[in-house]
């Protein structure tokens, strides 16, 4: 059935709102305001405060970078929407501790985005999500919100006077990474009719300067998205349980991996924890879509075990190691270095650095947290672990160095080795100081 045609948004009279200012939403938020007048709207007022005095705690975006953007406000206060005709969501999508879905903060901020929805307007989800999440799941709440009617291709409806659109754009950030940062990776683009698939994309076009990639529909993006990561994730965990099987033979992981990546479609893949906001959450995504429809899934969920084990598996190959060198686990102290998700990331979330400091305490082991990177008023509010600021010298029975920070490998194996006692142990788990500095590394 046809539309009927409805006043869609012009690019002369956009007015951008960008609803979550993580590390997702801030760098969009810049962009767009060299374009566009963008309103930055956050819940979280403390968030809010430091962005518009320049500071931004993720360290995606220069202070001069914040302070230059002339046309975009950052406010807390929702009412501040009521004008925007283009809402762009990009609030986190994390899971629960069973594994499933948590849509709580992409419903609230749906519900948000409902109450200023006028006719014409475009939503464009930028959160993670499994397929049929954006029409099946937030559509319905946008319709009750607002009192509109979605407006897709195939719409069944009749006279429609009042209508909104859809789209769905995935983020593809990576946090921490400076070369590839949002202007210069390729964007996924969608929209609920072909008319608005052409109005966001153009939309990004000015934007994103590696140039954008127009999916056929809003499922195929929501899919092409969480595949992105699951791959990821089942690369890593195949490399993961082969560290785990070289251990066992006694063969260094790493030696064999340079010496496998001399064939040209070798995959340069490297053991190590799979935590964060992305790759150790959105396959959990994926699989309870498909549980929804009746199939189990059996690869994806195998990499995830061994990928959420991985900390554990540190732990144990750190104490075997201090029991061959005699010594006792029982009140040891231990340094453990990096607490953020990833190297060069303030990140914390979902980090898998704790499984190894869980572990580490049931056997009595007092452990230390040093990571310069990170807020330590964060790592205390989600883990209850305070980081040291400053460490002493011939203290340390073992040390972890567990993130590859550029802040540790500037800090040097020889400044690290002074920190430990006569013996010791050193386990350099993503191989930052090579084989002759360590005692173990995954």
């Amino acid at each position: 059935m046809k539309i009927i045609k409805q006043n869609i948004v012009t690019k002369n009279k956009y007015k951008i709102a960008i609803v979550g200012l993580g590390y997702v939403g801030l760098p969009l938020a810049v962009e767009f305001s060299k374009h566009y007048n963008v309103t930055g709207y956050d819940i979280n007022t403390k968030r809010i405060n430091e962005l518009k005095s320049g500071f931004d705690g993720t360290s995606e975006v220069k202070e001069k970078n914040l302070k230059n953007s002339k046309n975009l406000y950052f406010t807390s206060n929702s009412n501040d929407l009521i004008h925007t005709n283009i809402f762009i969501i990009t609030v986190p999508t994390p899971v629960f501790k069973n594994k499933q879905p948590d849509l709580s903060l992409l419903v609230k901020a749906t519900k948000t985005v409902g109450r200023f929805l006028k006719p014409g307007n475009i939503v464009i989800y930028e959160s993670t999500v499994y397929p049929g999440t954006t029409e099946e799941y937030c559509v319905p709440i946008l319709e009750e919100i607002s009192g509109l009617r979605y407006l897709y291709s195939n719409n069944k409806h009749k006279n429609i006077s009042n209508g909104f659109y859809c789209g769905y754009s995935p983020e593809r950030i990576n946090p921490g990474d400076k070369k590839h940062n949002i202007k210069n990776i390729c964007k996924i683009i969608s929209g609920s009719t072909p008319k608005i698939s052409n109005v966001i994309n153009n939309l990004y076009k000015k934007i994103i300067k590696a140039g954008t990639y127009k999916a056929p529909s809003i499922r195929v993006a929501e899919a092409a998205k969480i595949i992105e990561n699951t791959q990821r994730d089942l690369n890593i965990a195949l490399i993961n349980e082969l560290a785990i099987i070289f251990n066992n033979l006694k063969i260094d992981t790493h030696s064999v991996l340079e010496a496998a990546s001399t064939k040209w479609n070798f995959l340069p893949f490297k053991p190590g924890l799979v935590g964060g906001h992305c790759i150790g959450i959105d396959p959990y995504y994926l699989t309870y879509k498909s549980k929804l429809i009746g199939y189990n899934p059996k690869v994806v969920l195998a990499g995830r075990k061994i990928n959420d084990s991985m900390g554990f598996f540190v732990a144990q190959c750190l104490m075997k190691e201090m029991n061959k060198k005699n010594i006792k686990l029982n009140k040891s102290n231990i340094l453990i270095m990096g607490m953020a998700f990833k190297e060069n990331c303030s990140d914390i979330r979902n980090t898998r650095v704790i499984d190894i400091i869980e572990k580490l305490k049931k056997n009595n082991c007092k452990i230390d947290i040093y990571d310069p990177v990170v807020d330590p008023s964060k790592v205390f509010k989600e883990y209850m672990i305070r980081p040291k600021l400053k460490l002493k010298e011939n203290f340390y029975d073992a040390v972890v160095i567990a993130v590859s920070h550029n802040i540790f490998k500037k800090m040097g194996i020889k400044k690290i080795k002074k920190l430990c006692k006569k013996t010791n142990v050193i386990y350099d788990i993503k191989n930052l100081f090579g084989i002759n500095n360590s005692d173990i590394r995954l």
